[in-house]
């Protein structure tokens, strides 16, 4: 079975003419979050710096493949760079948006010797783009933050005024370059803004998440296993929908800046949910084994959107399976029928 993706490809994203005149930088670019954000900066005529260290936490080759369409465009320019050693004022200079997508991704792989990676990588850099800022002021600072930093809350949906309480390490480094941006703001007048990503998914997704590893799997047959038996549910936010936000919030920055959002798709269900609705899009059957839940993870996640729809304009607007089926058939273009 083929499906047929839903593309916004050719389409200027909502929120990109509000930046004005605009040079961008968007850190992370050949990821999965700044890849998609990038081009939809290239699309809407912005010349954009993309910036990417290649940290090994997947394959190269897959970045790589990210980049493809956004190496061909004029507006778009390449640098690879560590942002914990290289030099920031050159990086910066000329840009006015800046959109922090780059960090060390990963609940599970945050603990014991893999920790440092996540302090220099998620704290330090971003406390050093922050003081680069001081000295190269920019219009917006839109900082990539996480749902993660809630850990276990009692509270569903979760509001930005819930008490932040990580289960990771991963989460833990995330909020922690949360209040960096927001002591930026405050104490040097930087216009911060740290928006929370619920569990984001679509073409492109990381290979270590759970979206994408169903998908191949019930394409090729191979087992998926779930860890916590699959009831746990989360709020499934589509990529568009998360590129949306950070044009939004990069075009308020100045009127928000120190404040968190939650961005999410309203789309919470539970993981055995989402098998199913995968199964019966591809007609196949999931090999599955079922293990115990994994420290770090959270068992809910729903996001309460309002502050992000009242201060920046955003609400979700992809439906989880219009979704899956763009999230299928960017897989299927790599696995034979």
């Amino acid at each position: 079975m083929r499906l047929t993706p839903i593309t916004s490809r050719g389409r200027q994203p909502k929120g990109a003419q509000g930046l004005g005149p605009a040079r961008c930088l968007v850190t992370g670019v050949a990821g999965f979050v700044g890849s998609h954000l990038a081009e939809g900066l290239v699309q809407a005529g912005y010349p954009v710096v993309g910036v990417d260290s290649f940290v090994d936490y997947y394959p190269r080759l897959i970045k790589e493949r990210n980049l493809l369409e956004l190496r061909g465009q004029s507006n778009f320019q390449f640098v690879e760079m560590d942002l914990a050693t290289g030099d920031l004022g050159r990086l910066l200079d000329g840009i006015t948006h800046v959109f922090h997508q780059a960090g060390q991704a990963g609940v599970r792989a945050s603990w014991d010797a893999d920790f440092p990676r996540y302090v220099v990588n998620n704290i330090l850099v971003t406390q050093r783009l922050l003081q680069a800022v001081r000295h190269a002021p920019v219009q917006a600072f839109v900082f990539a933050s996480s749902s993660s930093i809630y850990g276990n809350t009692r509270e569903l949906p979760t509001s930005e005024r819930a008490l932040p309480t990580p289960v990771s390490p991963y989460g833990t480094t995330k909020l922690a370059a949360e209040h960096l941006c927001r002591l930026y703001a405050q104490t040097f007048g930087i216009p911060a803004v740290s928006l929370r990503y619920f569990t984001v998914y679509g073409p492109r997704q990381r290979p270590d998440m759970a979206f994408h590893k169903i998908c191949s799997a019930l394409l090729d047959g191979s087992e998926f296993e779930i860890f916590g038996g699959g009831e746990q549910t989360r709020d499934f936010t589509y990529v568009a929908d998360i590129v949306r936000a950070n044009l939004l919030a990069a075009s308020s920055a100045a009127q928000n800046a120190g404040r968190v959002f939650n961005i999410g798709g309203g789309n919470r269900v539970t993981l055995n949910a989402v098998i199913h609705l995968l199964e019966t899009l591809t007609g196949r059957r999931l090999k599955r084994t079922v293990t115990p839940q994994q420290a770090g993870d959270a068992r809910h996640t729903y996001a309460d959107c309002s502050a992000a729809e009242a201060a920046l304009g955003f609400r979700p607007e992809w439906q989880l399976e219009a979704g899956l089926v763009a999230q299928l058939a960017s897989i299927q273009e790599r696995v034979p029928a």
